[in-house]
């Protein structure tokens, strides 16, 4: 924490309008005030107002308000500490942190100094074991320079079970504290615990800087046949993958500048796309979007761009995302790359000029539906027109915004020929059916009613399929539960009932 008396003479010394005056070049002189274009919003004519006189800045479009923290704050997308320390950094002011007198100790900071050690000794095994060769010459061949491969702290795990683990004892890190954050395992053949990530690359998956909370790890070409390419850490009391974005500590500076974020699929995406020289990307972990993910990124940017792979998988990911960001006010855009390639693979071939010119193709998420089913012929029977159509209601459904719902449903009316009114009714159907929220007919059925004087509750099961087929097997075959965590969360099932059982 800061104390306040530090906190009001950064505040008292700091001169607002050069504060803003860094971010918003067209700041001028307006009688005792100073004015500008919005920065916060696309401002026609100047309506951001600076008064020097009591320290705040007001738009009167778009409403934004608040002094110079709160202007760092938003625009830099930094928690309150850090834009004192920024602010406090331009008036002269040493921002010191001191420790929180609190009677009882935060519970997770052995397990965030825990990830803090591993991150550092997965380094250190990078650069500076023999064992690191093989790992130095493979981000040299995907290229990933010195400066970027530390700017996400980049490591390596030795092909050793107990490497981390006997490292982390001579520092007083017990095996209890590993096993919570997921750094060690065990399995019914191998009950002693050993090293989770072995002869991979690491990516420590940071929630602010300094502050790690999970770790992800990539296989070396030629590694163990039969190996997961990638393997995650499960959800820990710190980690849970549904919630954190890899890449948002590093690139939340360069959304707010760029005005949007680039939204990728796996971790070497994230690090070619920074390589070749675009800062505003991120990843989801080896999970779909979840609306979490959705609100962490409005707190940034509502302009969005998706740029999964370009395969069958990839694009109902892309789709079923787009309508997670509608659904909390996020506006998608969809950038399709040439078949069979993914971010990674045209940042390697083409570069950064390649990955800009894709990205400024990109289709708002409706009209880039449009376009696929164009493509496969949809508009040409009336079937596929109805087919169509149950396609993108969903999407159109989603909108939050009423203006962009509305805006969808006259382009889905235009292209389809079905008239406007019938799509709104069939809108407002889907919302009142069984299952939408807030319709009470939606709410389900509680598990301990019974029917009649039976025993079995009233709750439909669905019938075969991949969610249910796993979690048979991980009932059949503990060995394999783990596993499962490593890659797939509670929040990747889409039915509520296997959900709860996984």
């Amino acid at each position: 924490m800061i104390p306040d008396q530090v906190v009001e003479e950064v505040r008292a010394r700091a001169d607002i309008v050069e504060v803003v005056g860094e971010f918003v070049p067209d700041l001028k002189k307006s009688g005792k005030d100073y004015k500008a274009k919005c920065p916060f919003h696309e401002d026609r004519t100047p309506s951001f107002y600076v008064v020097p006189a009591k320290g705040f800045y007001k738009c009167f479009g778009c409403g934004e308000s608040g002094d110079a923290f709160t202007f760092v704050m938003k625009k830099m997308g930094l928690e309150f500490v850090e834009a004192v320390k920024y602010v406090g950094s331009r008036c002269g002011v040493d921002v010191q942190e001191v420790r929180r007198q609190d009677p009882e100790q935060d519970p997770m900071r052995p397990l965030l100094e825990a990830n803090a050690f591993a991150r550092d000794w997965f380094t250190a095994q990078l650069w500076e074991s023999p064992a690191g060769a093989r790992a130095r010459t493979y981000l040299e061949r995907r290229g990933v320079n010195r400066e970027v491969a530390d700017r996400f702290g980049l490591g390596y795990a030795p092909d050793d079970w107990r490497g981390l683990r006997e490292a982390a004892a001579v520092h007083g890190i017990g095996d209890d504290v590993l096993l919570q954050v997921g750094l060690l395992t065990t399995s019914e053949r191998s009950p002693e615990p050993y090293d989770r990530f072995r002869d991979r690359i690491i990516f420590p998956i940071e929630t602010l800087p300094d502050r790690v909370v999970a770790f992800g790890g990539r296989v070396l070409d030629g590694g163990v046949k039969g190996a997961p390419k990638y393997l995650n850490s499960p959800e820990t009391p710190l980690y849970h993958k549904g919630e954190v974005l890899y890449g948002l500590s590093s690139a939340r500076h360069a959304i707010r500048r760029e005005g949007g974020v680039l939204v990728v699929e796996g971790y070497m995406d994230v690090v070619s796309a920074v390589s070749a020289g675009l800062d505003n990307v991120l990843a989801t972990l080896g999970t779909a979007m979840t609306p979490e993910h959705a609100r962490l990124l409005k707190r940034y940017t509502t302009q969005v761009f998706l740029l999964f792979d370009s395969d069958l998988a990839g694009q109902k990911a892309t789709f079923r995302a787009g309508d997670v960001l509608l659904s909390e006010g996020l506006h998608p855009s969809v950038v399709t790359l040439p078949p069979g390639e993914d971010p990674d693979s045209v940042a390697q071939s083409e570069g950064s000029d390649g990955l800009a010119r894709y990205i400024d193709q990109a289709l708002d998420i409706v009209d880039r539906k449009l376009q696929i089913l164009e493509e496969r012929d949809f508009f040409s029977s009336i079937d596929g027109v109805r087919r169509a159509l149950d396609g993108l209601l969903p999407t159109v459904r989603a909108a939050a915004d009423p203006a962009l719902r509305d805006i969808y449903a006259s382009k889905v009316a235009e292209r389809t020929g079905v008239r406007p009114e019938t799509i709104q009714d069939e809108l407002r159907k889907a919302e009142a059916a069984p299952g939408r929220s807030g319709d009470p007919s939606a709410r389900r059925p509680d598990p301990r009613q019974r029917e009649g004087r039976g025993t079995t509750p009233r709750i439909g099961i669905p019938a075969l399929g991949p969610e249910r087929q796993l979690l048979l097997l991980l009932v059949k075959d503990r060995s394999w539960i783990d596993r499962a965590g490593e890659l797939i969360g509670s929040v990747d099932f889409v039915e509520p009932t296997y959900r709860v059982i996984f």
